[in-house]
C-alpha cells in the first residue's frame, strides 16, 4: 500500500506541476493581456493551455483515486508537494529566482507532511492494539 501512495503522489505532483507550468507558459505566450476575442484566440491557439487542462484533469482524477485509500490529513498535506516541484522546475526552465523565504517555505511543507504522517501512523498503531 505504501508503494501505491508513493506512486500516486508522484503522479499527482507531476500532473499539478504540468498544469502550473503550462498555465504560466500559456499566459506568457498570450501577452499582451486584453479583454478581446483576439486574445482568446491567442490563448487557445497555444498548445500550453491544453497542457494545463490535461494537468488539471489528471490531477483531479489522481487525487480522487488517492482519497479512496489515503488518510485525509497526510494526503492533503502531501498534495502540496507540487509547490516544491513547481518552484524547482520554474528555477530550471524560467530562471526564476529562489531565495531563503522559498527554501524555508519548502522545508515547512516537508516538515508538516512528515509530522502528519508520523501522527497518522501513531494513531493507526494505537487502533491496532
Amino acid at each position: 500500500m505504501k508503494r501505491f501512495y508513493v506512486i500516486g503522489f508522484l503522479v499527482l505532483m507531476a500532473f499539478d506541476t504540468l498544469a502550473q507550468l503550462s498555465f504560466k507558459q500559456a499566459g506568457n505566450s498570450a501577452l499582451p493581456l486584453e479583454f478581446s476575442v483576439v486574445w482568446l484566440v491567442r490563448v487557445f491557439g497555444q498548445p500550453w493551455i491544453y497542457g494545463a487542462f490535461i494537468g488539471y484533469i489528471g490531477a483531479f482524477f489522481t487525487w480522487m483515486s488517492l482519497l479512496k485509500h489515503a488518510p485525509i490529513g497526510p494526503a492533503f498535506a502531501a498534495s502540496h508537494l507540487e509547490i516544491i516541484s513547481v518552484l524547482a522546475v520554474s528555477y530550471w526552465l524560467f530562471k526564476e529566482p529562489i531565495g531563503w523565504p522559498q527554501i524555508i517555505g519548502c522545508l515547512f511543507i516537508v516538515a508538516g507532511i512528515m509530522c502528519l504522517a508520523v501522527s497518522e501512523s501513531d494513531e493507526l498503531e494505537e487502533k491496532a492494539r
